[in-house]
């Protein structure tokens, strides 16, 4: 069963039960990836090493690695 057919089952059952329909699926992971994100540069903050932004690392990671030959 997929994530959107358990939201319709879900929604279908709340409205029987003169509920609240649940979150559909997908509405809050932006905001876990931003909770992530704040988790990383804190531990980078409380381990002593530079909060930076992580994309910059990614960057730097891809354009500092030697090439293959």
């Amino acid at each position: 069963m997929t994530a959107i057919e358990q939201y319709l089952i879900d929604t279908y059952r709340a409205a029987r039960h003169h509920e609240a329909p649940p979150p559909p699926p997908g509405r809050h992971d932006v905001a876990a990836v931003r909770a992530a994100r704040t988790y990383a540069q804190f531990r980078a903050v409380v381990d002593g090493r530079a909060a930076e932004h992580p994309w910059r690392a990614a960057v730097r990671r891809l354009l500092t690695r030697p090439r293959p030959c």
